[in-house]
């Protein structure tokens, strides 16, 4: 229902930590929480129960790390209404890229303020994409590193335009008035880009486009047409 709360799960191996961002959410307006979980497979277990809406996934933990955690989650038919969003305390983080390709649709610091922490998981939520900016500076450097390109079979000389929006960070609303197109286009293109590139969020729609050499370093920000 539209004004359901949203459904936050919380994993993370630190007591402290769950019981700081469980305080934060059910102290929100809109959100609420609904389990913790200590380790990642207690979270795809507690995930296949609740349905929560967002899991709020540390990356470092014992038994089953974040992103094997989020990998079932992601690709389990029983989660298909939930969206990832992993924190982690480290800037250089070695599983920023394997957690955006297990199918999370966020990656932040957990230095993030907490106010924009809701507004990451209300976003998320939403079905857009959230990144930190040295998260975004980090996967853009690591496909400009990466030899060769594929090609984007199937998709449409418009459909690349918005697709090299959506890897800008372009919101719908932007996207459309960048193009000069009304905003339900904008979102059926999204759509349509969703269906045909088998992505599961904005998230993945990112990756395809440095993965297929659409977007490239030093090109993040299509000019205007």
């Amino acid at each position: 229902m539209p004004n359901d709360p949203v459904r936050v799960l919380i994993a993370d191996d630190q007591a402290l930590l769950r019981g700081s961002f469980r305080l934060l959410v059910d102290s929100a307006p809109g959100l609420t929480a609904v389990g913790e979980a200590a380790d990642g497979g207690e979270a795809v277990e507690l995930a296949r129960r609740s349905r929560p809406d967002v899991v709020l996934m540390d990356v470092r933990m014992p038994v089953t790390d974040g992103v094997e955690a989020t990998r079932r989650i992601c690709g389990d038919p029983a989660c298909a209404g939930t969206r990832v969003l992993v924190l982690t305390m480290f800037d250089l983080d070695a599983y920023v890229f394997a957690a955006l390709r297990a199918g999370a649709s966020g990656f932040l610091l957990k230095d993030i303020r907490p106010p924009d922490l809701l507004a990451a998981v209300r976003i998320v939520a939403a079905g857009e994409a959230m990144l930190a900016p040295s998260v975004s500076r980090r996967l853009i450097e690591s496909f400009a590193q990466r030899p060769g390109a594929t090609a984007l079979t199937g998709v449409t000389d418009r459909e690349r335009e918005v697709l090299a929006l959506v890897a800008a960070g372009l919101s719908n609303a932007e996207i459309a008035d960048r193009l000069r197109l009304g905003l339900p286009t904008v979102k059926t293109h999204v759509s349509r880009l969703l269906a045909k590139l088998h992505a599961r969020d904005r998230a993945q729609l990112v990756i395809v486009a440095y993965e297929t050499g659409l977007v490239t370093a030093g090109a993040a920000t299509p000019p205007d047409p």
